[in-house]
């Protein structure tokens, strides 16, 4: 930094420790928190709502509010997430994969704490590289192209050979109809209708909020109601220890180049726009997956080192994404083409005058964002003793609030019913995933990156036509996510003593069993999938086809591996499903069900009761509308599952749950609420029968 910007960083400081703007930072990072605990709801909402109020306040004022709210939405996004198996946001699904584990062996105050401090280290890193390297990125960001974001994105996609764990046959096919998933919806290319199901509500592709919630929310708290437990049962003092929030904190600082990297990447994916944030937090994981020693052995089984590395890149990308937009007014991401609104707001102009005559302004940023984590980290620990008790609840006194919040968060997706029939198929989907051990990552990360390898592929191939790919950092990116994909079978080759042992040990009888009858859905599914598509333009079919092609391969071949090798070498845990102690101790990388001491006619006895429920919360919605639907489903729940509950905590849980709903989503939010049968009955609730 030269003597200016030193300047300007002081001024920004001095201007920021005003008692005024520091009260409306305050304010927005409780409101980020909240909102990052809702989930699903996100800070997206947050922040449009407070962008009319910062009209009459000075730059310094309207940054530190809605950067104080925007910065620390990622730091309650793992409180649900490590408590009850629900991501906050699509950023911190992967912290599902370790904290829940945690919590559930009584770890809940330690998984918190350290995602608490891995999140304000990595929100403070990355707001410290925006600050020393926005006047040097922006030249660089200017080479960046269409090519470099499509090798980015492949490389993304690449991850789904480590987030398959020991199952990499059945990852990349969820893979590839993740990818496929992403593609539903009018092609950008020639506005061919795709895989739509003649429903408006599909044209512009399922959105990501109700997926993600559906694929891990949802079998969580079936899991949940399934079992008839708390989440940490009988370890309600460890689970709210101090002593846990101590070792949490110590966990961070030993893990310090962890956090670091980790926030690195972070704030690198961050400055990308185009790359979702969504994808942040399982790159990061898989990269410390990789890294990191003995991982291998320990990741997705409760190790804090992957809630530490999922935490500190999801927080860390919001000071990365503040560079495209500060630099040359392109938006890393939703919540930051907000923040533009407001520097039109202000007169103030993205490019070259923010790192000149308004460098004091951009320094104000950096400290917003700086100052919100460390106040959001803060605000958490006071309160963690309380979330951890959660943990310890019975399920009768956490699902219901916990379901009624899901089916609002899904609802921001398109505010459409369509959101909750995405909830509920998905739902069904990602429990039948994690009962019959098929990896749910790969299947998100292909919904994510889908669409932008697509958009970019073709944009290079028009803009550079075949010398795109010729472009050094192309070839670089490109090498690395080749070596990826290809890493699990060399892998399994070496484990085997060489590619000829490993073709061995077929035999001709099949091994038939009941949870095949899932590869038969899914050769359903890629079957319609890919007779729909051979209809359409040649622009519109020719990825989806490539794609759906590869899918069938994989699966088939994953399916011969499962029918036909040996009964001691049988299942699909490596390349070649050989079952070696080396092989065995590969990650799963997904939660473990927690039904195994069940028979399998109550888990699914149990099972059909809980989606029975959803289905009932959604007829009851459709019925007469989302609030009062809210307390009626409380006392039902509470009072006719197994686990009766006293009518002392039926009657404040109902009554709280619904003015909480009421004063929050409806009058401060006021979102529009689905249609109801009954509108014309009840006035504040006109509407027809729900369609899609």
């Amino acid at each position: 930094m030269d003597v200016s910007m030193l300047d300007s960083a002081a001024k920004a400081f001095v201007m920021l420790m005003d008692p005024f703007r520091m009260s409306l930072l305050f304010l927005g990072v409780i409101m980020g928190l909240v909102l990052g605990i809702l989930p699903g709801i996100g800070g997206l909402a947050g922040t449009a709502l407070l962008l009319p109020f910062t009209f009459n306040m000075d730059p310094y004022a309207a940054m530190a509010l809605l950067l104080g709210l925007g910065a620390t939405t990622a730091t309650g996004d793992p409180i649900p997430a490590i408590l009850f198996g629900v991501p906050g946001g699509a950023g911190s699904a992967a912290t599902v994969l370790d904290g829940l584990p945690m919590a559930k062996r009584g770890e809940a105050s330690r998984a918190l704490s350290a995602a608490y401090m891995s999140s304000m280290m990595g929100g403070i890193f990355g707001a410290a590289l925006m600050a020393v390297l926005l006047p040097v990125l922006r030249p660089a960001m200017l080479y960046i192209g269409s090519p470099e974001l499509l090798a980015f994105a492949v490389l993304g996609i690449s991850m789904v050979a480590v987030l398959s764990g020991s199952a990499p046959l059945r990852g990349l096919a969820a893979g590839c109809i993740g990818l496929m998933i992403s593609m539903v919806g009018s092609d950008p290319q020639t506005g061919t209708l795709r895989w739509t199901l003649d429903s408006l509500y599909l044209w512009e592709g399922a959105p990501l909020v109700p997926i993600v919630l559906g694929l891990f929310a949802l079998p969580e708290l079936a899991d949940l109601a399934i079992s008839r437990q708390s989440i940490a049962p009988g370890s309600k003092q460890l689970a709210t220890s101090t002593a846990g929030m101590v070792q949490g904190a110590r966990d961070c600082f030993k893990h310090w180049w962890l956090v670091l990297r980790c926030s690195w990447l972070g704030a690198t994916l961050g400055a990308i726009p185009g790359l979702s944030g969504a994808i942040v937090d399982w790159l990061a994981y898989g990269h410390a997956l990789k890294t990191e020693k003995g991982a291998a052995l320990t990741f997705g089984k409760g190790d804090v080192r992957g809630v530490i590395a999922s935490e500190s890149a999801n927080n860390a990308k919001e000071g990365g994404a503040l560079i495209p937009t500060i630099a040359f007014g392109v938006p890393g991401s939703a919540g930051m083409a907000i923040l533009l609104g407001a520097f039109l707001i202000h007169g103030l102009v993205p490019g070259p005058d923010m790192l000149t005559k308004n460098l004091d302004v951009t320094y104000a940023m950096v400290w917003s964002v700086a100052l919100a984590n460390v106040l959001g980290a803060g605000l958490c620990y006071v309160f963690s003793a309380q979330f951890a008790r959660l943990a310890t609840l019975r399920y009768t006194l956490i699902l219901p609030a916990t379901l009624s919040i899901i089916y609002i968060g899904a609802f921001q997706g398109s505010r459409n019913w369509g959101d909750l029939y995405t909830l509920l198929a998905f739902g069904l989907l990602g429990w039948a995933m994690k009962m019959l051990k098929w990896p749910r990552p790969p299947l998100l990360l292909g919904c994510v990156l889908g669409e932008v390898v697509e958009r970019y592929l073709f944009i290079s191939i028009q803009r550079y036509g075949i010398e795109w790919f010729s472009r050094p950092l192309v070839m670089i990116i490109f090498a690395f996510a080749f070596f990826g994909l290809l890493r699990p079978l060399l892998q399994d080759i070496k484990i085997h003593g060489g590619l000829r042992n490993m073709l061995t040990g077929f035999h001709l009888k099949p091994n038939w069993k009941a949870d095949q009858l899932f590869y038969v859905f899914l050769f359903a599914v890629l079957g319609y999938m890919m007779t729909e598509a051979s209809t359409w333009n040649m622009h519109a079919k020719i990825v989806p086809m490539i794609v759906g092609s590869v899918a069938g391969v994989v699966l088939a071949i994953s399916l011969f591996n499962y029918l036909f090798r040996k009964p001691e070498a049988a299942g699909d845990v490596g390349m070649a499903g050989k079952v070696t102690e080396e092989i065995e101790q590969k990650i799963h990388m997904d939660l473990e069900a927690t039904t195994d001491h069940l028979d399998t006619w109550t888990i699914m006895r149990r099972a059909a009761m809980f989606f029975g429920w959803l289905v009932a919360f959604m007829g009851s919605m459709a019925t007469i509308g989302l609030i009062p639907t809210v307390p009626i489903f409380v006392v039902a729940f509470m009072r006719l599952e197994e686990t009766k509950e006293r009518w002392s905590l039926v009657i404040p849980q109902a009554v709280l749950l619904t003015i909480f709903v009421y004063v929050l989503f409806d009058q401060l939010l006021t979102i529009p609420w689905p249609q109801t049968l009954l509108g014309g009955w009840f006035p504040a609730l006109k509407g027809v029968i729900p369609s899609v």
